[in-house]
């Protein structure tokens, strides 16, 4: 089997309080919520049809609580490829999900960058499609 990302760590606060922005807002699956432990869960949600997922991993110490919300420095941390821009733009905007700046088209597609509930930012990009040939 050839290697492939799987999962990304993302660094949160409260299990619960992450499910429902992951699930509830941006509509991704909650693929597994098992208990490890009194303090830990190993919950993993992701894009509906997606292989790959985020491992939500709730803080365990005072290092990793500054990280939440700061994953990416300040960039675009993660990248949420859709088929359909318009649709998912305007879901997202009615359940208050916050774009910080307008969509704009690029040469590799339309984009927009949004941030979750902790402050890390993401694009929202629906890529330009090659037509295959007519034939």
């Amino acid at each position: 089997m050839p290697q492939r990302l799987s999962l990304t760590a993302l660094v949160v606060d409260d299990y619960d309080t992450a499910i429902a922005f992951y699930v509830g807002k941006l509509g991704f699956v909650l693929r597994e919520d098992t208990v490890l432990s009194p303090a830990k869960r190993w919950v993993v949600v992701s894009p509906p049809g997606s292989d790959a997922g985020l491992l939500l991993a709730r803080a365990a110490n005072e290092d990793q609580r500054r990280a939440i919300g700061h994953q990416g420095g300040g960039r675009v941390f993660l990248f949420l490829e859709t088929d359909d821009f318009v649709r998912d733009h305007q879901a997202y905007t009615e359940r208050g999900v916050r774009f910080v700046e307008p969509p704009r088209h690029e040469p590799y597609g339309t984009v927009a960058v949004f941030e979750d509930l902790y402050g890390n930012r993401w694009d929202l990009i629906e890529p330009i499609r090659s037509e295959p040939p007519a034939g």
